[in-house]
């Protein structure tokens, strides 16, 4: 075996550790596998001499490309940051694939994802690969140019942003469903106050349109357009939406709506909708 087809199986080996960081750095499922093969083109034509650590080489590569991504999509990024609903990881109740394993492990909920987004680049490299990869701040210092202390404050600034923005998940899935559950039946119901009681006050809306993505903020507004936009003939398709209680809501078969649900304490605490048409086929409803 010569060095090349050596450095592609260690490569594969790695490849859904590095599909799992980059999708966590940038919230993408697309970009995070061009991200990768992106970071494959560069090993390929570099080599691995005098690599002794394959998967902490891999990393910083891929995290490097990643860093640069995310800086030119802040640089032409028109929408508000906490808008964009990321791709979301699908998955049926019954069923696990390895690939979704990687991707969710750490449950990286939607929630988590949204707050990674408001980051600035740097902070996210830095919270990403040392808190839920523990890449050591000498080697995040090297990718952001600046000092391991300096790398340390990164990360720590995003922690503190991340646990005062992203709501605590309830962890049993079950406990979940039944809130979701109910709060379908009190919209389809036309029940404004059992909506208003399983949505906890502060509860926010995301909804990735073709217009524009749509915000909204508080129980009482959120119980009212989930009253407008409930449609009666519409089947409501339980899904895991990374790791999550989610529905897939489809309409003479056909998938209109991707819902993902963060339920805390017992209560809706944020709601991520993708009703865009060309996205839902992209993510292959």
């Amino acid at each position: 075996m010569d060095d090349r087809d050596w450095l592609a199986e260690r490569f594969e080996e790695q490849r859904q550790h590095l599909r799992g960081v980059a999708y966590r750095m940038l919230g993408s499922l697309a970009e995070a596998d061009d991200a990768v093969q992106d970071a494959w083109l560069r090993i390929n034509r570099s080599g691995a001499s005098g690599v002794e650590n394959v998967r902490a080489w891999l990393t910083t590569i891929v995290a490097r490309v990643c860093l640069n991504i995310l800086r030119s999509r802040r640089a032409r990024r028109e929408e508000p940051l906490d808008a964009r609903v990321p791709d979301p990881v699908i998955s049926r109740e019954d069923s696990a694939h390895p690939e979704q394993e990687v991707l969710l492990a750490d449950s990286v909920g939607l929630a988590l994802q949204v707050v990674l987004e408001t980051l600035s680049p740097a902070e996210r490299l830095a919270f990403v690969l040392h808190d839920m990869f523990d890449v050591p701040f000498e080697q995040i210092a090297q990718m952001v140019d600046r000092s391991p202390e300096a790398a340390r404050q990164l990360a720590s600034r995003a922690r503190r942003r991340v646990r005062g923005a992203a709501p605590m998940p309830d962890t049993d899935l079950a406990s979940q469903r039944k809130v979701v559950d109910a709060f379908f039946a009190a919209a389809r119901g036309g029940d404004f106050d059992a909506l208003v009681s399983v949505l906890d006050p502060d509860v926010v809306v995301r909804v990735d349109r073709p217009a524009a993505p749509l915000v909204v903020r508080g129980a009482q507004a959120v119980a009212g357009q989930a009253l407008a936009t409930a449609q009666p003939s519409a089947v409501i398709e339980p899904t895991l939406v990374n790791g999550a209680a989610g529905v897939i809501i489809r309409l003479n078969g056909r998938p209109v709506a991707l819902l993902g649900f963060t339920v805390a304490q017992g209560r809706i605490a944020e709601i991520d909708a993708i009703v865009d048409p060309a996205r839902l086929v992209r993510l292959g409803l």
